[in-house]
């Protein structure tokens, strides 16, 4: 997968590197010299000097990228990467960081697949604090329809021993992987949980109460 990332700050920067990691190729543009130079020392020709314009995309190579991700601190910024990434130069998937929330409905109308707020999730974790503390929202999808979230089983869950092919989910409700402790499990039907385990699914937010049962008593 080739990403570029527009945006070489605190998120920027840990998001290339974990990128890099995982064996994808990665630039970043950075409009900062100073900034820029700091990146450019580390992590070599990755990084890109320049504002954010059609002219820089395309010499990063915008038009093969498979997605392009927007993180500056402003939502100006990040949209109108994501704008021209989409609309001129055919790249397939852009992602913005919105700082204000209420941005977000402007981002999705306008087309942008996918908006990550850190101001929502926060909120969402407070929220969902009030009524449990083993189940958390973890990112919105296609504009709210869906999310996913993180569920911690519980000692006493009913969900304990079970195989998945048991499991009662609630509609349009999918298991996506389980993590138990260092290990990524891409859950099968006949994969069964344990102590400690945590699950991320996908669900629609209407389903989250009936999903909860599931896993809770």
């Amino acid at each position: 997968m080739y990403a570029i990332i527009v945006g070489g700050g605190g998120v920027g920067y840990y998001l290339t590197k974990e990128l890099l990691s995982l064996g994808h190729e990665v630039t970043v543009i950075e409009r900062d010299e100073k900034r820029y130079q700091s990146l450019s020392e580390e992590l070599g020709e990755v990084a890109v000097l320049g504002e954010c314009d059609a002219t820089i995309l395309e010499e990063a190579g915008a038009r093969r990228a498979d997605v392009l991700i927007a993180v500056t601190g402003e939502d100006e910024t990040n949209l109108v990467a994501c704008l021209i990434a989409k609309r001129f130069l055919q790249v397939p998937r852009v992602i913005a960081r919105v700082a204000n929330p209420k941005n977000r409905v402007t981002f999705n109308k306008l087309g942008i697949d996918l908006t990550v707020s850190s101001t929502d999730i926060i909120c969402n974790l407070i929220e969902q604090e009030a009524f449990t503390q083993e189940i958390f929202p973890l990112l919105s999808l296609k504009r709210g329809e869906l999310e996913i979230v993180e569920i911690r089983l519980p000692t006493d869950s009913p969900a304990l021993g079970l195989a998945i092919r048991d499991l009662d989910l609630p509609a349009d409700s999918v298991l996506i992987s389980v993590i138990r402790g260092e290990q990524i499990i891409f859950p099968r039907g006949d994969t069964t949980f344990l102590l400690n385990d945590a699950v991320l699914a996908l669900t629609a937010p209407k389903n989250v109460e009936e999903l909860k049962k599931v896993f809770y008593r």
